[in-house]
C-alpha cells in the first residue's frame, strides 16, 4: 500500500482510556509508513501528549465536541486526507456531517467506545433520541462503523436495529513499545517485595470504576487472614471518598492511591493480580495491558468487555458486579491459581497492532 495521509481524531487526550488508544493507533499507522495527523479536541493542562515519530499532533482546544465541527471542516478542505479514523459517537456524527458539508471524498471509519445505552434512547423527543436520529442521518457517509467489543455490536443492533453496519475491531494494545515499557524497572518497595501478595488496579477514580468495592474486598481478605496489599493507580473526583474509605476500614498499611503514573505497565508486570472492579465498561484496554504484562486478571462481569476478553474465565477470573465478597474470592483464587504466562500471551494476540490495522483497512476497502 502506498503511504497515505491519515487523520486520527479524538475528542480529548487522557493518560488512560480511549484517547490513549487513539494515540497508539496513530503511532502504529506512522510506523506502517503513513503520514498521520493526531487531532485532539482538548487536552488537560497537566497532560503532555508523548511524541511519536511520523505523527503530527494538533490540539484544537475545544472542550465540547460540537466546537470541533468547523475546525474539522477547515481541515478536510485544506489537507484533503485520504482517510480519517474517528473515536466516540458524538464526534463521529460531527465528522460525518463535516464531510457531507465540505463534499469531501475522504474515507471515514468511526469507532464507538461506550455502550449505546448510555448515549442514545428510543424515547421520542429526548436529547438522546435526537442524537440517535442525528447519527442515523449521517451514517450513510461512513465507510466503516466499528465497536471495540462484540457485546457492543449487539447493543447497537438493539438500539439501531438489526441492519446496523457496526462490526467489532479491537483496540491496539500489543505494540513493541508496550512490551518495552512493561520491562522497565520499578523503584517501589511494595512492587519489589514479592513475599507479600500485591493487587494492582488502574483507572479514573470515579464511582463507576467500583474502587470502593475493591477497597472493601481488601478488608474482607484481611479479615480472612490474607496479607494482600492493593495499589490503585490513577486520579479522579472520588479520591477523597476512597481515602476516607481506606481510613474507615483501617487499611492505611495495605492500600495506597499514588495518583497518575507515566507507565502503569511496569507496575502491572511486578504485581500478582490485576483487579478490574468496574460497574460498566466499553472495552477495558487496561485488562489487556495487564495480561500483556503477565499479571493474572480478576474482573467484574460487567457490561461490556470483561467476559469477552477473558473468554468466560479462560484467561482470568470473572466475579459479580458491586460485590466485595465475590471480588475478594476472585482475588484469592487468582493468588492461589495464577494464569500461566503462555495462556495470557494467547489472550493478547487479537490486540497486536498490525493485525488490527489490517482489519481497519480491509473494512474501508483500502
Amino acid at each position: 500500500m502506498k503511504p497515505l495521509t491519515i487523520a486520527v481524531v479524538t475528542p480529548r487526550y487522557a493518560v488512560s482510556g480511549v484517547p490513549l488508544a487513539q494515540w497508539r493507533f496513530a503511532a502504529a499507522l506512522a510506523q506502517a509508513g503513513h503520514h498521520v495527523d493526531l487531532i485532539i479536541g482538548n487536552c488537560d493542562s497537566d497532560l503532555t501528549v508523548p511524541p511519536a515519530p511520523g505523527v503530527a499532533v494538533r490540539i484544537l482546544d475545544k472542550p465540547q465536541v460540537r466546537g470541533m465541527f468547523l475546525p474539522l471542516c477547515r481541515y478536510l478542505r485544506r489537507v484533503r486526507p485520504d482517510v480519517v479514523f474517528s473515536a466516540e459517537d458524538h464526534l463521529n456524527t460531527f465528522l460525518l456531517a463535516a464531510a457531507i458539508m465540505t463534499r469531501s471524498r475522504v474515507k471515514i471509519s468511526g469507532s464507538s467506545r461506550v455502550t449505546p445505552f448510555d448515549t442514545y434512547s428510543n424515547r421520542p423527543f429526548t436529547k438522546r433520541w435526537v442524537l440517535k436520529w442525528a447519527a442515523r442521518a449521517v451514517a450513510w457517509r461512513a465507510d466503516a462503523l466499528t465497536c471495540v467489543s462484540q457485546d457492543m455490536v449487539e447493543q447497537y443492533r438493539t438500539v439501531f436495529g438489526p441492519a446496523t453496519a457496526h462490526v467489532c475491531v479491537y483496540n491496539i494494545v500489543d505494540q513493541p513499545e508496550a512490551r518495552t515499557r512493561a520491562a522497565e524497572p520499578v523503584d517501589d518497595p511494595w512492587f519489589l517485595d514479592r513475599s507479600v501478595p500485591l493487587v494492582v488496579a488502574a483507572g479514573t477514580l470515579a464511582p463507576w470504576k467500583g474502587f470502593a468495592d475493591l477497597i472493601a474486598a481488601i478488608a474482607v481478605l484481611r479479615d480472612q487472614g490474607s496479607a494482600a496489599r492493593l495499589v490503585i493507580l490513577g486520579e479522579g473526583p472520588s479520591r477523597a471518598e476512597l481515602e476516607a474509605l481506606v481510613s474507615t476500614y483501617n487499611l492505611g498499611e495495605r492500600v495506597r492511591l499514588p495518583g497518575r503514573v507515566a507507565n502503569p505497565l511496569k507496575y502491572f508486570a511486578h504485581s500478582d493480580v490485576f483487579a478490574l472492579s468496574s460497574h460498566v465498561e466499553g472495552m477495558p484496554n487496561v485488562l489487556v495491558e495487564a495480561m500483556l504484562a503477565g499479571c493474572t486478571p480478576v474482573a467484574t462481569d460487567c457490561p461490556t468487555g470483561p467476559r469477552e476478553l477473558l473468554q468466560g474465565g479462560r484467561y482470568g477470573y470473572l466475579v459479580s458486579v458491586a460485590d466485595p465478597s465475590a471480588l475478594a474470592a476472585g482475588i484469592l483464587a487468582a493468588l492461589d491459581r495464577p494464569i500461566a504466562p503462555a495462556v495470557l500471551a494467547e489472550a493478547v494476540v487479537p490486540f497486536e497492532q498490525y493485525s488490527v490495522i489490517a482489519r481497519h483497512f480491509e473494512l474501508i476497502g483500502q
